[in-house]
């Protein structure tokens, strides 16, 4: 009698499926804009299209572009220009001055000296 033994198919010490690494997406060497570079176009090469193209400012432009939204009663654009014109004319305006006094500079540091002094007793808590 003969005996006929299989040869085996897996072998124990590679995994039985194999891996693929990814060949799309993910970062590569050298992509992107490279550092230092400029944009294309900047915001004064924009307005300066506008104008070019419109003969008006860009600010005159955006006040006839509003009146229109107004006159079509679009709604929806005149809340858009609100918020534009608004947020434009409040981050201009926001300016916050701040005077004190020298009663309260000094009321100030013997408030923080003390709160200091109780944290390194280790009361925790001014008193």
């Amino acid at each position: 009698m003969t005996t006929v033994t299989k040869p085996t198919t897996t072998q124990p010490d590679q995994p039985r499926y194999k891996i693929k690494s990814p060949t799309r997406g993910g970062a590569r060497p050298g992509a992107g804009r490279p550092k230092g570079s400029t944009p294309r176009y900047t915001l004064e090469d924009l307005m300066a299209q506008v104008e070019h193209h419109t003969g008006k400012s860009f600010a005159e432009q955006v006040a006839i572009n509003y009146a229109q939204a107004i006159a079509r009663a679009d709604h929806a654009g005149v809340r858009d220009y609100d918020k534009i014109l608004l947020g434009k004319m409040v981050a201009d305006k926001q300016e916050v001055a701040t005077v004190e006094s020298e009663d309260a500079t000094v009321a100030k540091a013997a408030a923080f000296a003390a709160a200091l002094t109780s944290l390194s007793n280790g009361r925790g808590t001014a008193q």
